[in-house]
């Protein structure tokens, strides 16, 4: 395997993207916009991580039907729209590159948190076995999904056309420099991807090629509507989360990246393993390596972002061995100056993992920079 002499210190080129450095912050659900309307304390938040070469918003929905917690930002609605400029105003500012990451949850969601009680809806009438959090005065609570209801083929190209309008929403009106397509962890484009969540008989059903149909359609559509390079996309072959599973996940994503590479996008993100746990799972073996071999033999050019349990020595074997990009969940929540602590070799603050959803400014805004020690 050829080595990379990069370090993560050093700029890149992400499609339309011109980054700083190679580290990434990576999307975190933190809870913090009720009436799905961004604050002022998230303008803040994101301002503190600008060092980052690029930041990933947490997963932000594009319509009432993809929302699926409580008190998490939409892009749909006027207000939710102006609320996002002062994010992004300020992150300029201060330097960094932001994108809004598109969300719909699809099953994974509550009625309560849908219009009018509605179910959730989902590629099958398949109820996940997972949970989402409600808040009641002012506390998070986890509770069981509710029971979703199978959409009907002629509902699609509308949540298609609202990915391209939420897109339309980020970039050329609250001043994102792109967008993320939230393809994974097991949410609504991952359901329509792997068999576990989806068995229809139509074209979106059965095959690989049409259990990926829904998910091409929406990055043409996104692509056409914003600019290909300022679109990324993140995946997750393997990871459980949210119920999400496929018993055979090379081929099904070997497919995906492949058809990806035609579309070139600025990067193509990948959770490698299970989201927030173990790298590599004994009963799910996958082949990231190849994985990006497919995606550059069918002429992708995007840049290749890895997620998942990453410390500094990890990311910066994955930037030696091709990645061009390496993201950070976790570690940005505590740590604001995430980057120079990189560069420093320093110590990490440990997150208040009770603050992590919902609340205030504690465990949000005031974990302190090394300038502060």
């Amino acid at each position: 395997m050829p080595y990379s002499a990069a370090t993560l210190f050093d700029p890149v080129t992400a499609g339309d993207l011109h980054l700083a450095n190679r580290i990434v912050m990576a999307p975190l659900t933190r809870n913090r916009a009720p009436d799905a309307v961004p604050t002022a304390l998230m303008a803040e938040y994101y301002t503190q991580r600008a060092s980052a070469g690029l930041i990933i918003t947490e997963a932000t929905a594009i319509s009432q039907q993809g929302q699926g917690y409580a008190d998490v930002p939409g892009l749909y609605s006027e207000d939710q729209v102006e609320a996002w400029k002062p994010v992004t105003k300020n992150v300029h500012a201060a330097g960094g590159k932001i994108v809004c990451q598109l969300w719909h949850v699809g099953r994974i969601s509550h009625t309560s948190l849908q219009l009018d009680d509605a179910a959730p809806v989902a590629p099958s009438a398949i109820r996940a076995n997972a949970k989402t959090v409600l808040i009641q005065d002012g506390v998070p609570s986890f509770v069981e999904t509710s029971e979703p209801r199978a959409l009907q083929a002629y509902e699609l190209p509308d949540i298609v056309h609202t990915y391209a309008a939420a897109a339309r929403n980020a970039v050329q009106t609250a001043g994102f420099d792109g967008v993320e397509i939230h393809a994974a962890n097991g949410y609504l484009i991952d359901q329509f991807l792997k068999s576990g969540s989806n068995q229809r008989r139509d074209d979106f059903g059965g095959s690989i090629e049409n259990r990926a149909r829904f998910l091409l359609e929406v990055v043409r559509a996104v692509t056409d509507a914003v600019g290909a390079g300022r679109v990324g996309i993140r995946l997750s072959p393997v990871t459980p989360a949210n119920d999400a599973f496929d018993p055979d996940p090379q081929p099904l994503f070997d497919y995906v990246v492949r058809e990806l590479a035609n579309f070139h996008l600025a990067y193509v993100h990948i959770i490698e393993g299970a989201t927030g746990g173990p790298r590599e799972l004994a009963d799910r073996p996958f082949d990231y390596n190849g994985l990006r071999r497919a995606y550059r033999a069918a002429g992708g050019k995007g840049a290749w972002m890895v997620n998942n349990g990453l410390d500094k020595a990890l990311a910066e074997q994955a930037v030696r061995e091709g990645a061009d990009l390496v993201a950070f969940g976790r570690a940005f929540i505590a740590n604001p100056d995430l980057v120079e602590r990189l560069r420093r070799g320093a110590h990490f603050n440990e997150g208040d993992r009770a603050t992590f959803y919902g609340g205030g400014a504690k465990g949000y805004t005031d974990y302190p920079t090394l300038a502060k020690h």
